[in-house]
């Protein structure tokens, strides 16, 4: 796949590279994106290097971007937003914010971009984006209801992060629905 720059003119998402790697390991000392997401804690130089080497740029290679979300084309990494596959019509969506920029619409700015590329038959094409979040993590629930994501179920002990089996939440977004905020989540999730 070739590199697709997005942006709206109020955040830029580009693929990281190894001029974000200090970027990168600092946000990743916030105990919240430890607690949430499956990153190695405590997060080192190595695990960013890795992270761009293993992931990163093979992802581009095998249509599975991964961007970098700046707050302008050339600033600094504040999170990370990825499409991870799933299978030849569908892809998973993972995202983290740094905590002193949420609550801004940042990363539901950044949530409809990549939904956008995904769904255009001039980008990815995708018939379906599948989201999952371990159970309590309300911020990234509320990101994609705002977003069109149906809610779709509970996954009993669904994820593993650092050796522990979590329970996750799960909903998905398809190509025909709209981008609107999605009914039906049940009270608490």
């Amino acid at each position: 796949m070739e590199v697709r720059l997005l942006s709206d003119e109020k955040v830029w998402l580009s693929p990281p590279t190894t001029a974000d790697i200090d970027a990168i390991v600092e946000c990743c000392q916030h105990p919240s994106i430890g607690e949430w997401v499956t990153i190695p804690v405590p997060y080192r130089r190595e695990h960013a290097e890795r992270f761009l080497d293993e992931l990163v740029v093979p992802g581009w290679a095998a249509d599975n971007p991964t961007w970098a979300l700046r707050l302008r084309a050339d600033g600094p990494v504040v999170g990370m937003i990825s499409l991870g596959a799933v299978d030849e019509s569908a892809r998973e969506i993972g995202f983290w914010l740094v905590p002193e920029y949420r609550e801004r619409g940042l990363m539901s700015r950044a949530i409809t971009l990549v939904c956008d590329f995904g769904f255009d038959p001039d980008g990815m094409a995708l018939a379906r984006i599948t989201w999952r979040a371990f159970v309590g993590n309300h911020p990234s629930s509320a990101v994609v209801r705002r977003n069109g994501f149906r809610y779709e179920g509970l996954a009993r002990l669904g994820n593993l992060q650092r050796g522990v089996r979590r329970d996750s939440w799960l909903a998905a977004r398809l190509a025909t629905d709209p981008p609107g905020r999605a009914d039906g989540w049940p009270p608490g999730v």
